[in-house]
């Protein structure tokens, strides 16, 4: 009987941010689908390649971040509240580093496939910037958003565990797709 209730309450806790996830989806799919978003990927050539990875890399970035603050809360090692520790601000670094750092590398992966195949691209220094305004923005929403919705769901009974993949994966998606397209313009207008 234990096993049907611990089913039953994982099914319960998930089926709310499923769906919710499901409307992010096709959010993010709107706005790459959108005409200034289809306009950027023509500037700079290049994108469709490295998008994939740039959504991905959210996921496995984040998605570790809120495992180890998962891990923390039912540790009892951090507590469910925006306040100074040490494993906090250390995890928080670290994801932040991963994340600016991994959409850099994104970009200069990019160029160099597409030079060895001969393909055209944008200049690196414009993929560059475009995963580094991208990167920076995901990063700062993607922590504060997953910390946020972690917490609160702790202190509300949920169990983090059950919640955090489909919210990293929403969050990367949407906000990714968002501010690609803010870095697509910033560049745009830079250069």
């Amino acid at each position: 009987m234990e096993a049907r209730q611990t089913a039953w309450r994982i099914y319960r806790e998930s089926l709310p941010i499923l769906v919710v996830s499901l409307a992010g989806g096709i959010f993010a799919g709107s706005v790459l689908g959108s005409e200034g978003m289809t306009a950027g990927f023509e500037r700079f050539p290049g994108m469709l390649l490295l998008l994939p990875a740039f959504l991905a890399t959210r996921g496995n970035v984040y998605g570790a971040l809120g495992a180890r603050i998962s891990s923390g809360l039912h540790q009892g090692l951090i507590d469910p509240a925006f306040s100074w520790n040490r494993r906090l601000v250390n995890a928080v670094a670290a994801s932040f580093i991963n994340g600016i750092g991994i959409s850099v590398f994104i970009a200069f992966l990019s160029w160099g496939i597409l030079q060895v195949l001969g393909r055209e691209s944008a200049r690196l220094v414009e993929l560059v910037g475009i995963m580094l305004v991208s990167g920076v923005l995901t990063s700062f929403t993607l922590i504060f958003g997953l910390l946020a919705l972690v917490f609160a769901s702790y202190k509300y009974g949920l169990d983090p565990d059950n919640l955090i993949g489909p919210i990293v994966t929403t969050l990367g998606d949407v906000f990714g797709v968002v501010f690609l397209f803010v870095a697509l313009t910033v560049v745009g207008v830079v250069f």
